[in-house]
């Protein structure tokens, strides 16, 4: 579908652009668009040494790789992005407890804390921001004790072993998940 504009009427291109993308558009600044949609990634422990670490099974691609294709997927959505990363279980749970007020959706690799960490699931569960769980690995052809998540249970969500697009993957799952609960 193509479309030709002589005149181009700022706000009606938004309109359309809305109807083709489902975006929610709040109000402009100059050129910019602001949109009122926000999403927190986190990374868990040791995702800093990704590029290094194991790359067999977490390939070669480093966590501000990671964190370059997530704004550049979420600039094509319209969606703000900020990512965070830690190897302390305790700031993360913060970063969690802090999300709700700022954002509308998280998306988290919770790592080894995944098979670990109740603090991590609570925090989840008692602030009831929606979550997607993410992993770069199927953990699922892993060994067993990696088969258990503790953070399963309260996300919206999980996405597992489609490499460093299981980050895009669960961006784009959680947009759908917060703008159908919208409706």
């Amino acid at each position: 579908m193509h479309f030709a504009f002589s005149f181009i009427d700022k706000r009606a291109y938004i309109r359309f652009l809305d109807s083709t993308r489902n975006s929610k558009v709040i109000s402009f600044q100059g050129d910019k668009i602001l949109v009122d949609m926000k999403i927190l990634v986190i990374h868990g422990p040791n995702l800093n040494l990704l590029g290094m670490r194991e790359p067999e099974i977490y390939g070669k691609t480093t966590l501000e790789e990671i964190n370059s294709l997530i704004r550049k997927e979420a600039k094509a959505l319209r969606v703000q992005v900020e990512s965070f990363q830690s190897n302390s279980e305790g700031e993360i749970v913060n970063k969690i407890q802090d999300a709700t007020k700022k954002y509308d959706g998280l998306i988290i690799n919770p790592a080894a804390y995944t098979h670990t960490s109740v603090a991590i699931r609570d925090a989840i569960s008692s602030t009831g921001i929606p979550t997607v769980e993410v992993h770069i690995s199927n953990v699922y052809r892993r060994e067993e004790f990696r088969q258990k998540s503790f953070i399963s249970p309260v996300a919206s969500g999980v996405i597992s072993g489609f490499g460093v697009y299981s980050y895009i993957l669960g961006l784009r799952g959680l947009i759908r998940h917060l703008k159908n609960k919208e409706k």
